[in-house]
């Protein structure tokens, strides 16, 4: 990225004082009286309580794409301004900070983008304001003139290492995003003059359990959340099923000379593709076409029984272990009185994909697994999820009955799957709108849509509810993007005119990438699905929302 640096970080007053905008030097900078790069260089010397302003940098316009991109429109010219917040030395020895950069356009459009993170956070991304993080790095809020913000949600290092600091945990659950917000809010205000017109928060993963943190926690800061794969509850249920499933597919798979599984082995990618042709063999048709979507997933009821081997495993069958194990891993996690633990799982095709291998099964030749939810969750729950932290905790040895209380105490705080009412954020006027991948491997969709019903009960029905908060359920989709979907869609532009301009999405169009070039579908709001009524299978316009 080329950029010039502008100005000197100010030190911030104490870590004990509130977060409110202090004396900016005359207010905001008005564009006939300052330059971009005099207020840029103004933004280096903002005194808010207890932040350091590390760097306030001014990009040229016609200079700079966003990372990794080649063609396309450049970066508008802008101010990227960096921080820190609570800068703290933790119980562990060591240093903690809210960190954040945020992106000032010179040409704003009066609009906060916060984007959401994601896994365990501690990387300050580049704030561009991803829109959905699905429709590429090409489509993003700054390049539409909106102020963008990211943080590292108060911890440095995307490993869970910082489950040991008490404070920590605190920030990462959910206070590093309220401070996020009130920090570069009150920057926006010094340097435009003014306060936001309007506020929008998009994250996948993580970053949709921090949507819906922010819509349950402080619902005074957004006006539209779009929270996708949300994570609701990572903390405690989504693991218990992680832990099972890991289970589940260590006991079939083959072992190496040590007696150890290996597990990437457990179904080989044949037998994968065999379980999705079956499901759309099956379901796939119940919408009208036979297109390789289930878009009627309510409707598809399939068993992996009719799969099992009369005899010997052949290409065409899968063993009885095999069977056995998937019923039980979709059936969703248990404990010895037979008490379900997490949701269950739909059945889609999107098993076959490679993003469902790259959390459940890896692709390790060796009892070594690099399946996420080894590589990835297991730390997390140890070091995190689990209160006092554990770090001698694993995957294969979870033990459902005794385990999950440990869990509680954190998922107090971290899960936000309780909250099925919203009152705060419906009050305000705010906007939902929650995106899942019926083959997400690590949140289940069934998690969404029951937690959806529910808040659809709370608030007195579907009418009620979808004035304010809309699911859409995409087939085929894996976690926050690909698989064999339409897995690419504008969610700003939806979301902005739902907030400013009264008009609910009664439908969002998304496109197909990798696996389904040039094929449009529509997503419609739950309990809708799309259904073919046309004459072009490719086209979204062939289809409506039943």
């Amino acid at each position: 990225m080329e950029t010039r640096r502008t100005g000197r970080a100010a030190q911030a007053a104490a870590l004990a004082l509130p977060l409110v905008l202090a004396a900016c030097g005359g207010g905001g900078d008005d564009a006939g009286t300052a330059t971009a790069t005099q207020a840029c260089e103004r933004m280096a010397a903002q005194a808010l309580p207890a932040t350091r302003i590390t760097q306030a940098t001014l990009v040229e316009a016609e200079t700079t794409r966003p990372a990794g991109v080649t063609s396309g429109p450049f970066l508008p010219q802008h101010c990227i301004v960096q921080g820190l917040v609570n800068e703290r030395t933790g119980v562990d020895g060591k240093s903690y900070a809210i960190g954040f950069q945020l992106r000032l356009p010179t040409d704003w459009n009066g609009r906060f983008f916060y984007q959401g993170g994601g896994g365990n956070d501690g990387v300050v991304a580049p704030a561009m304001g991803n829109n959905t993080g699905a429709t590429g790095a090409q489509d993003n809020a700054l390049l539409r003139g909106f102020a963008v913000v990211t943080t590292d949600a108060g911890h440095q290092g995307a490993n869970p290492l910082f489950g040991l600091d008490p404070l920590a945990r605190i920030d990462h659950a959910y206070n590093a995003y309220d401070v996020t917000t009130r920090t570069a809010k009150a920057l926006i205000n010094a340097r435009y003059g003014r306060a936001p017109d309007r506020s929008y928060f998009i994250g996948c993963s993580g970053g949709g359990n921090q949507g819906l943190t922010l819509a349950q926690r402080f619902p005074q800061h957004f006006d539209g959340i779009i929270a996708t794969a949300p994570a609701m509850s990572v903390a405690k249920g989504a693991s218990i099923s992680v832990a099972w499933m890991t289970q589940q597919f260590h006991a079939i798979a083959p072992k190496d000379a040590n007696n150890l599984p290996i597990v990437s082995q457990a179904f080989s990618n044949a037998d994968l593709t065999l379980v999705a042709d079956t499901i759309k063999a099956q379901c796939d048709a119940q919408d009208g076409l036979a297109d390789g979507l289930v878009s009627h997933p309510a409707a598809c009821s399939f068993d992996p029984a009719v799969l099992q081997c009369a005899g010997a495993k052949t290409a065409t069958c899968l063993s009885a272990p095999q069977v056995t194990a998937l019923k039980a891993a979709f059936a969703g996690p248990k404990n010895s009185a037979n008490q379900p633990l997490y949701h269950p799982w739909p059945w889609d095709p999107g098993i076959a994909a490679g993003g469902w291998r790259a959390w459940t099964l890896g692709t390790s030749s060796t009892s070594t697994s690099n399946a996420l939810y080894t590589l990835l969750m297991e730390p997390t729950i140890g070091y995190e999820f689990v209160t006092p932290p554990d770090t001698t905790i694993r995957l294969s040895t979870f033990n459902f009955d005794t385990d999950p209380p440990r869990m509680d105490a954190y998922d107090s705080i971290y899960g936000n799957w309780r909250d099925t009412t919203l009152a705060g954020y419906r009050q305000r006027g705010g906007k939902l709108m929650i995106f899942h991948g019926m083959a997400d491997p690590i949140f289940s969709a069934t998690e969404s849509q029951r937690w959806y019903e529910q808040l659809t009960t709370n608030n007195g029905g579907a009418a009620n509810t979808q004035a304010f908060a809309r699911l859409f359920q995409i087939p085929g989709m894996t976690h926050c993007s690909g698989g064999p979907a339409t897995d690419a869609w504008d969610g700003l532009t939806a979301l902005v005119d739902w907030v400013e301009k009264g008009q609910a999405p009664a439908r969002v169009l998304a496109r197909g990438t990798t696996a389904l070039p040039n094929v449009s579908r529509p997503l419609c709001p739950y309990p809708q699905h799309a259904r073919y009524t046309g004459t072009s299978p490719n086209d979204a316009a062939s289809f409506t929302c039943q």
